[in-house]
C-alpha cells in the first residue's frame, strides 16, 4: 500500500497483498483484493468488494452494493448509484434515513472494462469481458463479451473471449 499521507482509510477496511492506493483515497467498510490498484480521488463506500487484479482509475466512484469481480478495469471518473429513486426527504419532508431506502447491487463480472465518464445505474450485471464505451449510460444488464455504447447503452457487437488465463 502506498504510504501516502493523503489517503482515509477506515479501520473496517480489508486490503488484500500488494494494493496499491494512490492519493486523495477515501476507504471505508469495503474489501479490495490483491494486487488491485485504487487511483487518486477515489471513493469506495462500506460494503463494496473490489477482486483480485482489478484497477480502478482516478476520480471513480463506487457506492456500497458494487461489486467487481478479479481482473476488471474502471476506467477515470466512472459513477456507480445504488438507489434508483433518489431523494433527501421523505414524502412528509422530513430527512430520509436508512430505513428509508434500499440498497440496489450492481455486478461488474470478471475481466469486464468500464470506460471513463461512464454511469452504472443500479441493479445491473456487466458480464463477463464486457466493455463499456468512455460515457456511456448504463441502464440494463450488459451481456458477456460485448461492447456496449451510448446513452442509453446498447449493444455494438460481440467479441471473442480472450484465451482463459488464470490469475493465480
Amino acid at each position: 500500500m502506498s504510504s501516502d499521507n493523503f489517503i482515509r482509510m477506515a479501520p473496517d477496511v480489508t486490503l488484500g497483498r500488494d494494493v496499491k492506493i494512490y492519493g486523495f483515497v477515501n476507504l471505508y467498510g469495503c474489501t479490495i483484493g490483491d494486487e488491485s490498484k485504487i487511483g487518486a480521488f477515489v471513493e469506495i463506500q462500506r460494503g463494496v468488494t473490489i477482486g483480485r487484479r482489478v484497477k480502478v482509475s482516478s476520480h471513480s466512484f463506487l457506492c456500497e452494493g458494487v461489486t467487481v469481480e478479479d481482473g476488471a478495469f474502471i476506467g477515470h471518473g466512472v459513477m456507480f448509484t445504488n438507489d434508483r429513486y433518489p431523494r433527501a426527504t421523505t414524502a412528509d419532508g422530513n430527512p430520509q434515513t436508512a430505513a428509508d431506502w434500499a440498497v440496489i447491487p450492481t455486478m461488474v463480472r470478471r475481466g469486464a472494462s468500464i470506460g471513463s465518464n461512464a454511469t452504472i445505474l443500479c441493479g445491473v450485471t456487466i458480464g463477463e469481458g464486457a466493455i463499456v464505451g468512455a460515457g456511456s449510460v448504463v441502464t440494463r444488464d450488459v451481456p458477456s463479451f460485448t461492447v456496449v455504447a451510448g446513452n442509453p447503452a446498447r449493444v455494438l457487437r460481440a467479441i471473442e473471449p480472450p484465451p482463459v488465463e488464470p490469475l493465480d
